[in-house]
């Protein structure tokens, strides 16, 4: 049984919200965090979230963060249960559908409980809510979740960004930014490999940045030993020379760099989301997924956009006739993009700029 939206915002004095990951979709998040503050003048927050997506955004003004180790097991949920289990929320959005997130969310006491419309769901998402969000066809990711004020008789989240920085990190940034000419981030690395561009590729596209329009380039990356080496091998099929300083920064730092950057290339992947909630244009390459879907939000003009023809051709379907969300993850699928493709894209860009 569902019950009807509540719309006398102020009987809303507390929420939790239970979004774990990834870097990109807790970026969306953002949004609805200063919405609520902005509606509901005094609303105390608290956020179940990721260790990892903690890091980023942990320290966000006016909302407690309850840190969930989904590696921890059983033991996880056990102190999820004991943080929590004295506390009585008046709504919960639960925005994340995987089935550890829906176990997640019995452990979380709210009289109202916000969630996915039937199209989205799955993991029997259904059984853990007594709200939904509103259907819509063919939604951008960072508009669903937006959406989720909506059953609370709240406005859907405005798109606006804040992400904490120090001026450490700001110092961090300016050390590794050329100040003489333009700088292009590159963070060519996806948390599923079928969604990265060869790096050889890459190499092409950096050494026409810098030898067409005299951009100072800089890879960027985790410390997986995958990112480390993959950078490597982009930096060692340049002819030019490229900045490559892929795990050896933090998340606030790579942050503050992204903010400064002026233009940033990157797959369907975190760094490219960051970059676009700091105000940052990014040069979106796709084809194994939907840049409509998952694409930088304030970007979309700037996306390489083979995921029609990759879709149909891995899997016989046209993007109408496709669940919407559904990926083209195949071996091959990002080769669809050429580096002209690229080139071009960056040459229309640095035009306009």
């Amino acid at each position: 049984m569902f019950s009807e939206p509540e719309t006398d915002r102020n009987l809303i004095n507390s929420i939790c919200i239970l979004r774990l990951s990834a870097i990109g979709d807790v970026t969306h998040v953002i949004p609805v965090v200063l919405s609520l503050q902005e509606q509901v003048p005094g609303i105390k927050i608290t956020w179940v979230i990721g260790k990892i997506e903690a890091k980023l955004i942990g320290d966000l003004p006016g909302v407690e963060f309850v840190v969930f180790d989904k590696k921890a097991g059983r033991k996880g949920y056990a102190d999820l249960h004991n943080t929590l289990k004295n506390r009585k929320f008046d709504a919960l959005l639960h925005m994340q559908v995987a089935f550890r997130a829906n176990l997640a969310a019995a452990m979380i006491p709210a009289k109202v409980k916000v969630g996915y419309d039937r199209a989205r769901s799955k993991d029997l998402h259904s059984l853990f809510i007594n709200r939904k969000i509103a259907p819509a066809a063919q939604q951008h990711v960072r508009d669903c979740l937006a959406s989720f004020l909506e059953p609370l008789g709240l406005e859907p989240a405005a798109p606006k960004w804040v992400i904490p920085l120090a001026s450490e990190d700001h110092e961090f940034a300016r050390q590794h930014l050329a100040t003489d000419r333009r700088n292009l981030v590159i963070s060519p690395c996806a948390s599923h490999t079928l969604r990265n561009w060869p790096a050889e590729r890459y190499a092409q596209l950096a050494d026409h940045a810098i030898r067409t329009h005299g951009m100072k380039v800089i890879l960027v990356g985790s410390p997986a030993p995958f990112e480390a080496e993959f950078c490597t091998d982009i930096e060692n099929a340049m002819a030019e020379q490229a900045h490559n300083i892929c795990g050896k920064d933090t998340l606030k730092q790579l942050t503050a760099l992204l903010e400064r950057a002026d233009l940033v290339v990157a797959p369907d992947t975190g760094p490219a989301h960051i970059a676009s909630s700091m105000g940052t244009d990014v040069l979106g390459i796709f084809a194994a997924s939907n840049p409509n879907r998952s694409g930088p939000y304030n970007s979309l003009q700037w996306c390489v956009n083979r995921y029609p023809e990759a879709l149909k051709r891995f899997t016989g379907k046209t993007v109408e006739q496709a669940r919407w969300g559904a990926k083209a993850e195949f071996e091959g699928a990002m080769e669809l993009v050429t580096v002209e493709d690229v080139t071009e894209m960056l040459d229309q860009w640095v035009a306009q700029h």
